[in-house]
């Protein structure tokens, strides 16, 4: 159950930095001047790739050594 709910967060957290990296990307082709906002954009971006990344590391099995 856990791990069901776990990939159900990280499509979502996955599909928002997609979302994100468009959004930044149209900002700077625009040549948007609130540089603080993309700023701001990127660091949330940034910080949806650390979940992701947590999130991921939790779906794996761990391994008796």
């Amino acid at each position: 159950m856990e791990n069901r709910y776990i990939e159900d967060w990280l499509q979502d957290l996955r599909v928002e930095h997609r979302d994100l990296d468009e959004v930044i990307h149209h900002l700077i082709k625009t040549a948007h001047e609130d540089s603080m906002r993309i700023n701001r954009l990127k660091k949330r971006k940034l910080k949806l790739k650390d979940m992701i990344a947590k999130l991921e590391s939790r779906l794996i099995p761990d391994m008796d050594a």
